[in-house]
């Protein structure tokens, strides 16, 4: 018996994200790692590390947060982004690995749209502010206010009340009504949507080859002069002939 899934949705979005990551490879020859986070809970997080290992590794990072419908773990999202590599750790018979863990090796740059809001317009502002990478895209949402306390009415709808306003180093409270202006404003026409096009990652790969170019990602040190640390010989015993 055949049991349908409930929608479809679900996988849309993942051979979306298959085919944005297949291009990028293309683009690149494999060198720039991809990333999309459709939101800022739980499911965009496990999204955010399903491949988070697989990517970082990779000379460069392009982080995709169009269409991000907000949450609040930006500040995770952003905590991993803004990792440096300072160290490796290098075991025998594997490939080495960054210290710390899942910090990009080289040039990040990140893509908004006018559908990234909430904590969406807030991981892009924060790019901006830590220096992270450009912003390719096009405007966000503008829409920083949270809310809570749904309140239900007897009429079986039900308000929200705005609570949490945010306040921005360089920003002040004015991506609330504004959104979050990219570096590089990109705006796909309409003939691009048909054709299936994605002039805004293209615009990306291309600046993250550029950035490689004046700066290489960093890369495990050699071993061939790495100093022996084997157990050094015993002194011969006295009276041994």
């Amino acid at each position: 018996m055949v049991v349908t899934l409930a929608e479809e949705r679900r996988l849309r979005y993942q051979d979306w994200v298959t085919g944005r990551r297949q291009r990028v490879r293309e683009l690149s020859d494999g060198r720039i790692g991809y990333l999309h986070v459709p939101d800022m809970v739980s499911a965009g997080w496990a999204d955010f590390h399903r491949d988070l290992r697989a990517e970082m590794v990779r000379e460069a990072l392009i982080v995709d947060v169009r269409c991000n419908r907000g949450g609040h773990t930006s500040q995770l999202v952003i905590e991993k982004l803004a990792r440096r590599v300072i160290g490796w750790d290098v075991p025998r018979g594997r490939q080495p690995e960054t210290y710390p863990q899942d910090a990009p090796r080289g040039p990040v740059v990140a893509l908004a749209d006018e559908f990234a809001g909430s904590d969406g317009d807030i991981v892009t502002v924060a790019i901006k502010i830590l220096g992270l990478g450009p912003v390719v895209g096009t405007r966000t949402w503008g829409g920083v206010i949270g809310i809570d306390g749904f309140h239900g009415l007897v009429d079986g709808t039900a308000i929200t009340v705005p609570r949490y306003a945010t306040w921005l180093n360089g920003f002040g409270w004015d991506v609330e009504n504004h959104g979050v202006d990219p570096d590089v404003e990109v705006v796909p026409s309409p003939e691009d949507y048909a054709a299936g096009e994605d002039p805004q990652l293209e615009t990306a790969v291309r600046m993250a080859l550029e950035a490689l170019a004046v700066r290489p990602a960093v890369a495990a040190p050699a071993t061939a002069d790495r100093p022996s640390r084997r157990r050094p010989p015993l002194p011969p015993r006295p009276g041994a002939g």
